[in-house]
Order: C-alpha cells, then sequence, then structure tokens
C-alpha cells in the first residue's frame, strides 16, 4: 500500500497508515465481489460532534440481495477514539472566539484529515481489524460553520472540515465526506441530515414514533405509522440548543476542567429558576420559528451561553441553580417544539432518546413528566447504540453515495429533490473493484430508494 504522512503541527511527527492483511477476528482483506450482482461491503462511519468529545466509529457490514430487497445492516464494532489535544484546544479556541485566517484555515483542514485518518488507524489496531476489510469511509468531518437559514445579503453554505483525500491517502480506503453542503446543493439545508437511519430503523405499521437526539444541538425526527405514509411522511427539524449551553456552563464554573455535566449532577443539586426558563424561550427567535429549520453554533454557541450565565449569576442564583436552569431550558424547549409545530403530539407513542443529553436524568424525567402516555426509550432498543447512530449514519450515506442511490427525505424540507451525488469521493487503493461492485449492482439502472431496513443483529458490545 502507499503511503502518505503529514506534520503533526505540534511536534513535527509524521502519521502513517496502519498495515493490512488478515486479522483475528476474522475480518479478511478485499472488497466482497458477489457473481450474482448483490452488494456486499464494510463502511466505517466516522463523526465528529460540536463538543469535539470524540470521534465516533462505527464499522458497518451492509448487505442487500437486489435494489428492490430490504437493505441488511450488522455494526461489527462500534468505539470512540479520543480527540487528541493537540488540534481538540486550537479548534475550540477558534469557534468560540470566530477569529481566523485563510492560512489557519487551509491548515487546519488537513490537520483534521489527519485526526481522522489517525483515528481510522487508532481503531483498526485497537480492534485488530485489517484496514483492507474496510471498504469505504464515511466521515462527517467537524462542523466549523453551518448558515443553513442565511438573512438577506448571506449564502446558504456549510463549512466541514477533514480533507477526505487526506484521510484516503493515509489509509488507502475509498473516502466520502461533505454530506452537508452536497445537501445544501440541491436546495435543502444540510441538517439534521439523520432522517435516513431514523426512518429506517423506528418506523412502524400503527405506531407514531420519535427519534429524539440531544447532542450540542437537539433535533428531532417524526416518523409517522407506515399505514400513514411511514418513511415517506417523515419530518425532522433542529429543536435549539441540546448539550451546547450546559457544556459551556461547566466549563466556566470550573474553569475548564469538566466539560459536561456527568449523569446530571450539578443540574440535579440546583433549583430551576423558571422565570429565567420561560423567558429565554418566549424571546429567543430560532426556538419559536417553524419548521423546516436548522441551528449551530452560529446561533447557539459560547457567547449566548455566557449570556444566560450572567442573567442567572445577576439573579443570585447559584452555580447548581444555573446549571438546573439551562438544563430545563433544553428539555422545556423539546416539549415545546412538539405542541407548538406538531399538532399531533399527544399521538406520539414512543419516543427513542439518543445523543449524550439521553443520559442526563434531569432532561429525560422531566420529558417523562410533560408526556405521562408516550413511552421513552433508548435508541439502543433497535439494536443500534445510541450513541452510534450518527456514526452509521454517515456510513450509510457514504454507501449511498457510491450507488448514486437517492436517500429519503422528510417531506417538509424545502424542496424534495432527490439527491444522488450526497458527498465527495476522494478515491483509494481500490476505488475501481469498488465501483465495480456499485455499477454491477442493479446493472447499472437507477436504483430505487431503499424504505426498509433489517438489523441482522443488535450490537451489545458498547457500553458508554
Amino acid at each position: 500500500m502507499v503511503s502518505a504522512t503529514y506534520p503533526d503541527s505540534t511536534n513535527g511527527h509524521a502519521y502513517g497508515h496502519a498495515s493490512n492483511g488478515v486479522h483475528a477476528n476474522g475480518l479478511s482483506s478485499g472488497v466482497h465481489r458477489r457473481a450474482d450482482g448483490s452488494l456486499d461491503v464494510r463502511v466505517l462511519g466516522l463523526n465528529s460532534g460540536t463538543a469535539m468529545d470524540g470521534i465516533d466509529c462505527a464499522l458497518v457490514h451492509y448487505r442487500q440481495s437486489s435494489p428492490t430487497a430490504p437493505l441488511h445492516m450488522n455494526i461489527l464494532k462500534y468505539d470512540e477514539i479520543p480527540v487528541p489535544q493537540w488540534i481538540k484546544k486550537p479548534v475550540l479556541k477558534m469557534l468560540r472566539e470566530t477569529k481566523t485566517t485563510p492560512s489557519l484555515m487551509s491548515q487546519l483542514n488537513v490537520q483534521l484529515g489527519v485526526m481522522f485518518g489517525e483515528a481510522v488507524k487508532i481503531f483498526c489496531d485497537k480492534h485488530d481489524i485489517a484496514m483492507d476489510s474496510i471498504d469505504l469511509i464515511g466521515s462527517h468531518g467537524q462542523t466549523i460553520w453551518l448558515l443553513s437559514m442565511p438573512k438577506e445579503g448571506e449564502t446558504q453554505s456549510a463549512f466541514c472540515l477533514g480533507e477526505g483525500t487526506v484521510i484516503s491517502a493515509m489509509t488507502g480506503i475509498t473516502t466520502v465526506t461533505d454530506f452537508r453542503m452536497a445537501e445544501q446543493a440541491v436546495g435543502r439545508q444540510g441538517a439534521p441530515l439523520v432522517a435516513l437511519i431514523d426512518g429506517l430503523l423506528l418506523h412502524h405499521p400503527t405506531k407514531l414514533r420519535v427519534c429524539q437526539n440531544i447532542g450540542g444541538i437537539a433535533n428531532l425526527c417524526i416518523i409517522p405509522p407506515d399505514s400513514e405514509g411511514g418513511v415517506d411522511a417523515m419530518i425532522d427539524w433542529d429543536c435549539g440548543p441540546g448539550n451546547m449551553f450546559i457544556d459551556a456552563a461547566m466549563r466556566y464554573f470550573t474553569n475548564g476542567k469538566m466539560e459536561y455535566d456527568k449523569d446530571g449532577e450539578w443540574g440535579a443539586r440546583g433549583t430551576v429558576s423558571q422565570s429565567v426558563v420561560d423567558r429565554f424561550l418566549r424571546d429567543n427567535a430560532y426556538v419559536n420559528h417553524p419548521p423546516p429549520k436548522t441551528t449551530g453554533r452560529e446561533t447557539f454557541g459560547d457567547g449566548e451561553a455566557q449570556q444566560l450565565i450572567d442573567e442567572c449569576l445577576s439573579l443570585g442564583l447559584s452555580k447548581y441553580d444555573t446549571l438546573a436552569t439551562i438544563t430545563r431550558i433544553t428539555a422545556q424547549n423539546i416539549v415545546k417544539q412538539y405542541r407548538t409545530f406538531f399538532p399531533r403530539h399527544n399521538k406520539i407513542g414512543e419516543i427513542f432518546m439518543c445523543g449524550g443529553g439521553a443520559r442526563n436524568p434531569n432532561i429525560i424525567n422531566y420529558l417523562r413528566q410533560e408526556l405521562p402516555n408516550t413511552r421513552i426509550l433508548k435508541l439502543d432498543e433497535t439494536g443500534v447504540p445510541s450513541d452510534a447512530k450518527e456514526a452509521v449514519s454517515f456510513a450509510q450515506q457514504a454507501l449511498e453515495a457510491i450507488l448514486g442511490r437517492a436517500a429519503l427525505v422528510p417531506i417538509n424540507s424545502d424542496t424534495l429533490t432527490p439527491n444522488t451525488i450526497s458527498g465527495k469521493i476522494a478515491p483509494g487503493l481500490r476505488w475501481r473493484e469498488i465501483m465495480f461492485q456499485a455499477i454491477n449492482f442493479g446493472r447499472g439502472e437507477p436504483l430505487p430508494t431503499v424504505k426498509e431496513m433489517v438489523v441482522d443483529r443488535k450490537y451489545t458490545d458498547w457500553k458508554p
């Protein structure tokens, strides 16, 4: 395999890809060609969230006997690789201060590519996986800026860095990136971008279900029962702040020593200032804007968090009261989104929770209190760990990209234009073999959108 090296900006050392071969776990080298024209692909999905607390890595095995058959998936291994401090600190500082130069941004794109390429190597070495047993990488990259709802004079755009050609060169694996910009290119907002996996996992013959994610930003996907349209009638949008304000408050009160409220311990020790919560949810333009809508750090960043912290402190609230109040803003806003923008909210049968906020009892208990007739579950019940969902989603979006197959689109999107070019592709060493299988699947004819997926085996190895 051809080597590629890039300098570590902090110590001058070079990074290279992991060795290949057949490893003890049975994942042998090479693309899994099928003479019958079926699909058999192993994809590694990568995702780094807003807080950069870890790189989610999900190796997924996809099989499909024909273009009209159900898509079978099996998570072979999931893990979270820590983000190295040499890149985490400067990136977060740049994001919080929103000050940089073209030179630094150019370098950052390569450095983040190195970070993701190195994460692949660490993941494979740790779990004894032959690197060339992986056919494809789907990397979301690191979101730097998401301008999904531009004001007059602005241009809709998405800036996710982590150069795909660097990842491909370091690993030898064909890599797909820039999923958000690909969606914006066909007229959509480029987020939340996970309805594809939410709908395939959760659609049910008779139950109205919601997938509620609480990452840095909270987002939801509503999946009607199959009898009312199912995956063809999904709607989704970003609710507003998830853990972003909570994490900022923890950093503020601990001088950066704690980056999140583990198990909601600080929030549980405080008393909610309901007047602050109500004022924020009444006055904030985004939370009161009707869907479709998307948001991120540019709307709910550290500056906005500091304003909330200062307001709480000016009212004499303790640090614990402040955490309790900020946490309630996240929880109460989720309920507000249901009640304000989804007239059938009282018909929701089940809510499947995912993201870091799903482990915060203060949020979950509030949702259960306000939605007593709705079952609240972890997404893990589907066989896909809640922490792995976004990495799995980007694995599948990479698969759809090389197949040129349009994915599901929520019906409340700005446009329902099919997107068969769902990312940028950086070819790897076995690019021709992979494309041979992709073109042979369906004999070169246009492929119908997948609307049925089977999880072959529940993934139970991951213990958060």
